[in-house]
């Protein structure tokens, strides 16, 4: 045996996502990326509350202090505490989110992968929400200036259409990068903050009652209290301050963990300065005439001078695309670790910048971009939007919570700690869950159906993925060697090509699967030149361009290890066909001469098949109804996301697309019994006769032409050479036809 490593350059690592370093520069980007889902909750959650508690009439000082001491205690108890103090210690090589945290904890228990697989998916549900109910609310927003209210009116149906061209707008830059958007976005983000904080430090002098609800225990007494006119279903809207908490952990791999620590801070005292003039300036008007008459009062823009309120729409409405980028990076960090987990299957993903945790997926890019546009034709407007909103991401905490706790006691040793913990965050996590399920026949249905189609694509694919690997076998390739050789110079079959690849998802580098060994030697013999079997391996570095090669002693046998860089494109014909060129510089390889070719002096490398298989299920497999399902909806989903001459950039080369049976035991077929044939003695041709039930307006449209056909053949075609015989056509019938009546008109 013998083992070559190749070649090619190595370019260091500019950083890693595990050490984004603290840099003003990173700062901006993180305001830019990470905060603006709930750096957005003020447009809409003090709104909620007051709509929920039967409107402006209602309300009294108790009310919204006590609604605004819950608004400042959840902020600081789930988002600070547990997200940016707790759970952002659990990162995995700086990567975030609940998958992440799983990658951590998964030999803990076995059963993890369920509070895993529920988080993640409640997470991408409530992702496809968050840029529809944003953007919806941002341009709602124009109704509050004088030039919006002519504009827009009450017709709805133009918000619409301006919120869906924004989303699409959204959308398509998305291919840009994290980090160019963050720098695009992170000085209107600061921008933002600023505003936030100063608007409400404006409005708080109309009533400094407000600092009273900083104090936790007018939070509880308020949920208690008879004033509450919502009872503990209060917490379903308080809960929309803190719904970015989660896509804050799934970001820290875009902008490292130092840089959410030190911008954190900034961002929480502006959110709560903002909260705190709002409920000053309810409190100071809740008896205006004009407020009372509105019937979606909004408190965000109604408190600002009505100078300002232009610029505060225009200025919302980037924050609201921003916000939904937040969630939309989350949602390619999510799905990029459930690939890797085997619970979604292989996508193209590229990497536009120099950081592993930026990344870019085109085809869940696109779902969501769809998925936003129907959320927003469905529901149409921002009240109803909201009525949908926080109800799984409240699922996906609880289920973080689940994982945290395993965390804490299993892999840092802190047992009391972790206790507590789950306690206490499981306690009013359990609180805002079932508060927000008055939610679910309002529209938070939406999320908790998207949720669960999530859910069973991942089941599906784990579940298919372990029954694929009870039929996986390994075999060692020098068992093999002999019959290769043999087939290669085996002149009863021709070449398939001159190099023969197989791509491999197995990373060892002496054995092959079953699959390929049956389809070289049992589908169909392959002869070629020389066999090469491609692993390719996505490394942490961005450049990586490295192979290894086990050539098993033979010329014509090769297994290799193709090391790439995340950002490096993974075209393998073109390093494959480098490759083969080192070793036939080295000896190692045969010149692979031309006869034919377009150029002058052609290379001494032949020509490439690449041997894509896939998996099919026969009817004969042995496998359970439920199994046998579940297998065939895997394929169906494997389909949907593309081949994987798509991924390694092979679209313009010779492609063998071949299916191998999934290697389970097969159901005994039953026995036949050989009788003897009918007697046909006698018989007259007989046309296949349609059966009743198959009876409709397609078979009485031809009843005619299948009655004319069947005297035809019975004439023309019964007892003539069967060796020749062909389906007769028009123009043979009536030549047919010319000829009968030339000999008739000879004899007469």
């Amino acid at each position: 045996m013998s083992t070559k490593s190749g070649a090619a350059a190595r370019t260091p690592q500019k950083r890693s996502s595990s050490t984004i370093p603290l840099s003003m520069g990173m700062i901006l980007v993180t305001l830019g990326v990470v905060y603006g889902d709930i750096g957005t909750s003020p447009m809409y959650t003090i709104k909620a509350i007051i709509s929920g508690n039967g409107g402006l009439a209602t309300i009294d000082d108790d009310v919204i202090i006590g609604a605004l001491s819950l608004i400042i205690w959840t902020i600081t108890l789930i988002t600070t505490v547990k997200y940016v103090l707790i759970a952002m210690k659990a990162d995995n090589k700086g990567e975030g989110g609940i998958f992440a945290l799983y990658s951590l904890v998964r030999r803990c228990a076995k059963w993890l992968i369920i509070p895993a697989m529920i988080g993640g998916a409640a997470l991408l549900a409530d992702g496809i929400l968050t840029p529809a109910v944003t953007v919806t609310t941002a341009i709602e927003g124009l109704r509050t200036i004088e030039l919006g209210r002519q504009l827009i009116g009450d017709n709805q149906h133009i918000v619409v259409g301006i919120t869906i061209i924004i989303l699409c707008i959204l959308f398509v830059i998305q291919r840009a990068g994290t980090s160019s958007i963050g720098k695009l976005f992170g000085p209107v983000m600061t921008i933002w903050f600023l505003f936030l904080g100063f608007t409400g430090l404006l409005n708080m002098g109309a009533d400094l009652n407000v600092l009273r609800a900083l104090n936790p225990l007018r939070a509880v007494t308020f949920l208690f209290s008879n004033k509450n006119a919502a009872g503990m279903m209060v917490l379903g809207n308080v809960f929309l301050c803190t719904t970015g908490a989660e896509a804050l952990y799934s970001d820290m791999g875009h902008v490292g963990k130092a840089n959410i620590y030190a911008s954190w801070p900034f961002v929480k005292g502006c959110l709560i300065l903002n909260y705190l003039g709002q409920g000053a300036w309810v409190l100071a008007n809740r008896t205006d005439p004009t407020l009372l008459a509105m019937t979606d009062m909004n408190p965000f823009f109604e408190m600002l001078p009505e100078v300002w309120r232009p610029f505060a729409v225009i200025l919302s409405t980037f924050a609201a695309i921003i916000a939904s980028q937040a969630l939309i990076t989350g949602s390619y960090s999510i799905v990029s670790e459930a690939i890797r987990l085997n619970l979604l299957p292989h996508m193209k993903i590229t990497y536009p910048s120099e950081t592993k945790g930026q990344l870019y997926i085109p085809l869940v890019n696109n779902i969501m971009w769809v998925a936003c546009i129907f959320v927003v034709l469905l529901f149409q407007t921002s009240s109803h939007m909201e009525a949908a909103y926080g109800l799984a991401i409240t699922l996906t905490m609880l289920m973080t919570t689940i994982l945290l706790y395993t965390y804490l006691s299993q892999m840092r040793h802190k047992r009391v700690g972790a206790v507590v913990f789950l306690v206490f965050f499981g306690v009013l996590e359990s609180t805002f869950f079932f508060s927000s399920l008055t939610k679910f026949m309002h529209g938070g249905y939406f999320t908790v159906l998207m949720a669960t189609l999530i859910f069973l694509v991942m089941f599906i694919w784990r579940r298919g993925t372990a029954i694929e690997r009870t039929q996986s076998v390994y075999l060692p390739v020098k068992d093999y060697i002999g019959q290769l050789a043999e087939l290669r110079d085996d002149p009863a079959y021709n070449y398939t090509a001159d190099n023969l690849v197989f791509l491999t998802n197995d990373s060892s580098p002496d054995k092959l699967d079953r699959d390929i060994l049956y389809s070289i030697l049992d589908k169909r013999p392959k002869r070629a030149r020389a066999y090469w079997f491609l692993n390719v391996t996505v490394t942490d570095e961005p450049n990586t361009l490295e192979y290894s090669v086990n050539s098993f002693g033979t010329d014509f046998i090769f297994k290799v290890q193709l090391r790439l860089g995340f950002r490096v494109n993974q075209r393998v014909n073109a390093f494959l066909r480098q490759i083969v060129g080192d070793l036939v510089q080295n000896h190692e390889l045969a010149k692979q001469d031309h006869h034919y070719s377009i150029y002058k002096n052609p290379g001494a490398v032949g020509d490439f098949r690449f041997c894509i298989l896939h998996k099919a299920l026969a009817p004969e497999t042995a496998l359970s109804g439920s199994d046998y399902h579940v297998m065939m909806m895997k394929y169906a989903i494997r389909h949907v996301c593309g081949s994987p001459a798509r991924w390694y950039g092979l679209e313009t080369s010779s492609i063998i697309y071949e299916y191998v049976p999934l290697f389970t035991r097969a159901k005994a077929a039953p026995t036949l019994k050989r009788i003897a044939p009918p007697d046909t003695t006698g018989t007259a041709p007989k046309m296949a006769k349609i059966d009743e039930d198959d009876e409709d307006i397609f078979s009485d449209s031809v009843a005619d032409e299948t009655s004319n056909m069947a005297a035809i053949t019975e004439e023309a075609v019964i007892g003539g050479d069967t060796a020749v015989f062909r389906p007769l056509s028009d123009e043979d019938i009536e030549k047919e036809e010319e000829a009968e009546n030339a000999e008739s008109a000879d004899k007469k």
